[in-house]
């Protein structure tokens, strides 16, 4: 037996005074209505309402037990909107790269609690938040994907203590720029440090191949783990770091972005879809521009002006591998 429905029944008639207007409060036939009391009296051991006058009126029984019942329903509401509260509050994970502006996610979580959503942002590698989307634990993650395909394209260069063009006029790298001239003696050239953003599938291909191209011997790119340690060796002059710019101003580095388009960042938004009781979870409309300034996406304006993905000949070359 609905023990519950049988007492919604119950109360609605005790305060309808009536099982039809009882019946008609509670969107159900009257027959149905009259079972369920006659349940109820069955499983309390008598009877709950006095049937020999028009008017239905309670028994002692009934007037005895109708406090305890509105309790027990009162409960079950109370217990109803609690989850209902809970569902609704609960925080919606993120997975973002280990590199994203604290700033510009501190302010995602802002714009998330202003608009009564939990956001819960978790640092990941390219990996774990791919798996994390796979497995349900993430609500929502920036995924890798090839920059020529994606919603939001990152440029990358290289960053080091000193200016790495050979020209303080020249605005885009070449990694064939890099390989030491002949006839100097400059001592050994400094590591290309690569982060776990960047050491994924074909981001990683890419990469070694256009070092491989570009004359560079294969020891020259190292890839680190922790972007701390990465930042340090930058910072003493040992090695040139590939990241984003943003990643390089706010840790001292002076940055030039790489001419090969092909092997910078791209990015897009997955979200999963889940349900908060009998509604699926709110669109998240605000959420995309505030995650592209996080990770320095490229505007359209950046993309015009700077010519950063603009196509050249060596960018194809290595979009075909």
């Amino acid at each position: 037996m609905d023990l519950l429905a049988h007492l919604e029944a119950y109360v609605a008639v005790a305060e309808e005074g009536s099982f039809s207007r009882a019946a008609d409060r509670l969107y159900i036939a009257q027959p149905v209505l009259s079972r369920r009391i006659r349940n109820l009296e069955q499983h309390l051991g008598g009877e709950l309402f006095d049937r020999s006058r028009r008017q239905v009126t309670s028994t002692d029984l009934g007037v005895l037990l109708l406090p305890h019942a509105r309790d027990v329903l009162g409960r079950v509401d109370h217990l109803r909107q609690t989850a209902r509260t809970a569902l609704a509050s609960a925080t919606r994970v993120l997975g973002v790269p280990p590199d994203c502006d604290p700033a510009a996610l501190a302010r995602v979580i802002r714009a998330g609690a202003d608009r009564g959503v939990t956001i819960g942002v978790q640092e990941l590698s390219a990996e774990e938040r791919a798996s994390g989307m796979a497995d349900g634990s993430l609500m929502f993650a920036l995924l890798r994907v090839a920059p020529e395909t994606a919603s939001h394209r990152v440029p990358l260069g290289l960053a080091s203590a000193v200016a790495v063009t050979v020209s303080s006029r020249q605005r885009l790298v070449h990694l064939e720029s890099l390989r030491p001239r002949r006839g100097t003696d400059s001592g050994s050239p400094p590591s290309i440090l690569v982060t776990a953003e960047d050491e994924i599938g074909f981001a990683t291909e890419r990469f070694r191949k256009a070092v491989a191209r570009a004359g560079l011997p294969e020891g020259r790119v190292r890839a680190v783990t922790s972007n701390a340690t990465a930042v340090a060796e930058t910072l003493a002059g040992h090695a040139v770091l590939l990241c984003a710019e943003p990643f390089a101003r706010r840790h001292g580095l002076a940055w030039s972005p790489l001419a090969d388009v092909t092997l910078h960042r791209g990015y897009e938004l997955a979200t999963a879809t889940r349900r908060v009781g009998q509604r699926e979870t709110p669109a998240l409309d605000w959420l995309e521009p505030l995650l592209a300034e996080a990770i320095g996406a490229a505007t359209e304006k950046t993309t015009v002006d700077s010519g950063v993905f603009a196509p050249d000949a060596r960018s194809g070359m290595a979009a075909r591998g």
